[in-house]
């Protein structure tokens, strides 16, 4: 019975989770040209599993969710950061990037080479 009322009070909290892991899935449909955007819509989808994962945790007074938990933000960490060592790689193929900073009334120019 004890289950069953903290599953209730979470009852908020689990739909702010579905709702972020929904607003991930339209973000990454809609977003198909823009890698950036679809990294960041995968995300979110982490992360909105990652808060149900904690919720559970909490409700059911369980340590292993929490543990899950971390599991999933460091493999969300890792495609992050191969996600975008991968675009920096392509647009360094695609389009090199000579900058020359010149310093004209205390501002920074940035010169790309086209």
């Amino acid at each position: 019975m004890k289950n069953n009322q903290n599953l209730y009070k979470h009852k908020i909290t689990m739909n702010i989770s579905l709702i972020l892991f929904l607003i991930g899935i339209l973000g990454f449909i809609l977003n198909r040209k823009n890698i950036i955007l679809m990294i960041i819509a995968i995300e979110i989808m982490l992360l909105a599993v990652t808060l149900l994962v904690l919720i559970m945790s909490y409700a059911f007074d369980d340590s292993i969710g929490q543990t899950f938990s971390i599991y999933i933000i460091s493999v969300a960490g890792a495609e992050s950061v191969i996600g975008l060592s991968i675009l920096v790689a392509y647009y360094r193929l695609i389009t090199p990037i000579i900058s020359n900073c010149l310093f004209n009334n205390y501002t920074l120019h940035i010169v790309a080479a086209y």
